[in-house]
């Protein structure tokens, strides 16, 4: 557990270095998700770093709101998927880092394209039944962006999960409120997105995103409702632009890229504790 925080830190240098570093990607998102994917690759997901796209015996991870690539990319470099020094290529020309992840692109640990939101839910839940048929009695894990489920499809899935009882499947949605025209309260409002969901037959848990105790301990609850009948989501909330106090908590970092002297700035609130790329 201690040296999370530490790893926490070197991702998000990463996701402002890389973003800066092309002008161009979503810092936002993916700074309020750092403790998430740390945790999850670091402490409580069963993966293999030597990729197999079939993950027959291993946990699974989907990421349906893909525009925040660079968190994801960085995890899974930092957890030895790929050689951290490719972080450098991310959005340039004959990458395999994409804007948002590709499949054709062969990168280890991305099993589906990612960035159309509203699929990922779909997807993560065929991946669940998959491995029921198999006998495998791992898990899958999927994160959801809580503005992408503006888009329809996601309920036609939640609905179809529960039906089939897809209890070896943790959602997570990120409620961070924003979403990339302003909050969601006045873009699209969720309201009682838990009293949605436990209407819908799942087991709804909800945790504090942005502390690292707290997504440890959340996730390790949430694996012990695995296979009592019910698919289970996770509430997360968080602030967009966590551990950069001037993107924290606005939609407008949602897609743009610091600056060189905002970069100086964020990078002076992020201690380098892995050693950067």
């Amino acid at each position: 557990m201690n040296s999370l925080p530490e790893i926490a830190s070197q991702i998000r240098r990463d996701i402002v270095r890389m973003v800066h570093g092309v002008q161009s990607g979503h810092p936002g998102g993916s700074l309020g998700c750092t403790e998430y994917f740390t945790a999850l690759y670091f402490n409580i997901m069963k993966h293999n770093p030597a990729f197999n796209m079939d993950a027959a015996g291993e946990d699974v991870f989907f990421l349906s709101n893909g525009h925040i690539s660079p968190v994801f990319y960085s995890a899974l470099a930092r957890s030895g998927y790929f050689p951290v020094k490719e972080l450098a290529t991310f959005r340039k020309l004959n990458s395999r880092l994409q804007g948002h992840p590709t499949t054709h692109e062969h990168l280890p640990g991305v099993r589906i394209a990612s960035g159309s939101l509203g699929q990922g839910m779909s997807v993560a839940i065929g991946a669940a039944l998959a491995k029921k048929l198999n006998n495998d009695n791992n898990i899958v894990y999927s994160l959801h962006g809580d503005g992408e489920l503006d888009e329809g499809q996601n309920w036609e899935a939640i609905m179809f999960a529960a039906h089939k009882n897809v209890d070896n499947l943790i959602a997570t949605i990120d409620f961070n409120g924003q979403q990339i025209d302003g909050p969601t309260k006045k873009i699209m409002g969720l309201d009682s997105l838990r009293a949605k969901f436990e209407a819908f037959n799942w087991q709804v848990l909800e945790m504090e995103g942005n502390d690292m105790d707290a997504v440890v301990a959340g996730l390790n609850n949430a694996k012990t409702f695995v296979g009592k009948g019910k698919p289970i989501v996770i509430i997360m909330k968080t602030s967009m632009g966590k551990g950069v106090d001037f993107m924290e908590g606005s939609h407008e970092w949602h897609g743009i890229a610091p600056n060189d002297e905002q970069l100086a700035k964020a990078l002076a609130q992020l201690p380098e504790t892995l050693g950067d790329y």
